[in-house]
């Protein structure tokens, strides 16, 4: 039930992506109430926070998880179904209460709900807050969030934070603390592997393990996957961002296993493990219950999201339709029966790129879209060879999970938008565990001479392993080694960073887009500093990246 008749307010609220090839290459503001939920006595409490997500123009999704009964552990099944309310206020102190109405947290969702509020001004912030128990009188910590501009609207500027890969055992979350403690972003986009699925003790190895996450065990189960997003989610940092901003999400591997394809995962095995439809459905049930995130269509999370007249924003999904990975080396990279978006989505993605009147196409896309191999060139100039023989026509790819193991498609989405004369098309990724800034070419053996169809910023892991990680050496070492011979060997590659852990600010005008690179100090300190590092920006028709001197803000 919902309503947007004011109503008198509550009481006040008392990746794993091992980096293989670079590593063979380089042989808040403060908490918006309490973090622990208020709780009345012998009554229900919401212990992991409160979240918002996908703005719209008159929208907002909202969400929470209430524990009606200490029994009432995630996972576990337990816990009567209780009545929660939901309020959405101009002002803090919820004394202007613009929409209100109630939901059910049911044992069959983990106790977990959302609201789905419209009815709202566009490009406005609101706060919003839930209650629950008897009389309502147990009130969550209150959240701040924000619409999107208008559709159509002029919109001067949008700004995002931009993270992904938060490794639990790997470090604290404090490159979510400091994104929270900025007051000029419109949402937070996550690009996957918001959580991972190891038992405690495999990655990192348990000797470098700064926290263990529960279930200890490998997660297989809707029971386990709901488990780890609520031990997630009991993280302060990850709780103080999720208060403070609207976060846009899409999933990678690691929300169901590693290297997943439709059909199975590196790291499942079938029969010991159980099926891999069973394992993939529960890890989707416990994605939708608990984060903000709309399902475009049921069990995929691609969609797109508009900001006024200045950006639309096209969200991937590329693990439920991708064909298995090829091998390392293996002309069938170039099949073009692979797919890594499947055909719905790929038309979907080329329909709503031609389609858009809006300054700029932000991509988001989980896995690399730019080409990273060695020989490129050479492959180029005896690609009939290449062909006979079985070998990738672009050169020997690193990375076979990402673009780079799907030539095909990625052929297909760059000649779309060389021939409809689509400009100003930018891909924004995570998972590879580094900070990029690339030219996305045309034919990256003959770049720069050929052209550049869009560009692509990458953002690095909020914690997991990166390159200075795997090796257990000191920062900007042998990386550097590396980074040398990845931006010789591709020349469309403008940077690279490759042991920085930390996030992305990335702000879109109708001049140029531009994103502002930080690094944390410390992913094992709780109390970790952030610096800014690099930036890199396209201006508008270029399709090309340049660096900047200093970030925006």
């Amino acid at each position: 039930m919902t309503s947007r008749h004011p109503s008198p307010p509550l009481s006040a609220p008392s990746r794993r992506t091992v980096v293989k090839a670079a590593a063979a290459t380089a042989v808040a503001a403060p908490v918006l109430g309490s973090a622990t939920a208020a709780r009345a006595a012998d009554g229900p409490a919401f212990l992991h926070g409160v979240a918002s997500g996908d703005p719209l123009p008159d929208g907002i999704l909202l969400w929470t998880r209430v524990t009606p009964s200490p029994d009432a552990i995630p996972g576990s099944g337990r816990g009567a179904d209780t009545a929660v309310r939901w309020e959405v206020a101009e002002d803090k102190d919820f004394s202007r209460v613009v929409a209100h109405g109630t939901t059910v947290a049911r044992a069959a969702s983990d106790h977990t709900v959302k609201a789905d509020v419209r009815g709202l001004a566009p490009a406005t912030a609101y706060w919003f807050r839930f209650s629950a128990g008897e009389g309502a009188q147990t009130v969550s910590p209150a959240g701040r969030t924000r619409t999107a501009p208008a559709a159509g609207a002029a919109t001067p500027g949008v700004r995002f934070g931009v993270v992904s890969c938060a490794n639990w055992e790997a470090g604290y979350f404090s490159p979510y603390r400091h994104l929270a403690a900025r007051a000029d972003l419109d949402a937070v986009l996550h690009l996957g592997d918001y959580i991972y699925e190891y038992a405690s003790g495999s990655y990192p190895d348990a000797k470098y393990v700064v926290r263990q996450h529960e279930p200890r065990h490998e997660i297989l189960t809707l029971a386990d996957y709901r488990t780890r997003h609520a031990t997630y989610k009991t993280d302060p940092d990850l709780q103080t961002l999720h208060a403070t901003h609207p976060v846009i999400a899409i999933w990678d591997d690691h929300e169901f296993a590693n290297d997943a394809w439709s059909g199975g995962a590196e790291n499942h095995t079938p029969g010991t493990e159980g099926a891999w439809a069973d394992r993939v459905a529960g890890a989707k049930q416990a994605y939708f219950e608990w984060m903000p995130v709309r399902a475009s269509t049921e069990g995929t999370v691609y969609r797109r999201l508009r900001f006024g007249n200045l950006a639309d924003l096209h969200l991937l999904d590329l693990r439920s339709f991708r064909s298995q990975q090829a091998g390392t080396g293996s002309g069938a990279v170039d099949d073009p029966e692979r797919s890594i978006t499947g055909r719905a989505q790929l038309d979907w993605l080329k329909s709503g790129l031609a389609g858009s009147d809006a300054a700029w196409k932000l991509v988001g896309t989980s896995v690399m879209i730019s080409p990273v191999a060695f020989g490129s060139v050479l492959a180029h100039l005896l690609e009939p060879l290449a062909e006979l023989l079985g070998l990738p026509k672009e050169g020997l790819a690193v990375n076979v999970d990402q673009w780079d193991g799907y030539t095909d498609d990625r052929k297909e989405l760059i000649t779309h938008l060389r021939d409809r004369s689509i400009t100003n098309t930018v891909f924004l990724t995570g998972d590879i565990h580094m900070a990029w800034a690339n030219d996305v070419p045309v034919k990256a053996a003959t770049y720069p001479l050929s052209a550049s169809a869009a560009t692509e910023f990458v953002v690095t892991s909020v914690t997991s392993d990166n390159i200075d990680d795997i090796l257990h050496v000191a920062p900007q070492t042998v990386s550097v080694v590396a980074a040398a011979a990845v931006k010789a060997a591709n020349r469309h590659v403008k940077w690279v960073d490759m042991d920085s852990h930390g996030y992305g600010v990335l702000d879109v005008t109708a001049e140029r887009s531009q994103m502002d690179y930080y690094a944390v100090s410390d992913r094992t300190k709780r109390d970790a500093t952030s610096a800014w590092t690099r930036s890199y920006r396209t201006l508008s028709g270029t399709q090309k990246v340049e660096r900047v001197d200093r970030p925006v803000h």
